[in-house]
């Protein structure tokens, strides 16, 4: 008697390397999503080492991301949606707020940005 060789549940050999819906893409590359979330909420766990956190950041923000282009877009599409504020029908307010948030975005994305590059580039 032959057996039939079959993987978890019934299903065939090698149907549990298929990625997850939520993990890689079937190109091996991550999410522009993914990549925007895990640049957050490591830049909010790591802000306490000023320059390395958000390198750490970008790093792994990057990794995630798959490419350097995906990176780019994860450091920079939260700031325009964070600039944007300052199209608000108080323009003088919009304005202080934009010079403040100029400031955060010199001092945090550098290094986040440093980091998403050769994270992209060691995906």
């Amino acid at each position: 008697m032959a057996e039939e060789i079959r993987g978890p549940v019934g299903q065939p050999p090698g149907a549990q390397d298929a990625p997850s819906s939520g993990a890689k893409t079937a190109t091996g590359k991550g999410t522009l999503v993914g990549a925007m979330v895990w640049m957050f909420v490591l830049s909010l766990l790591l802000f306490w080492l000023p320059l390395l956190g958000m390198f750490i950041a970008g790093l792994v923000g990057g990794r995630k991301a798959g490419s350097v282009g995906t990176a780019l877009l994860a450091v920079f599409l939260p700031a325009l949606f964070l600039l944007a504020t300052a199209l608000t029908g108080m323009p003088l307010l919009g304005a202080i707020a934009g010079f403040g948030v100029g400031v955060l975005i010199v001092a945090n994305v550098v290094p986040l940005l440093a980091g998403a590059v050769v994270g992209g580039m060691l995906a």
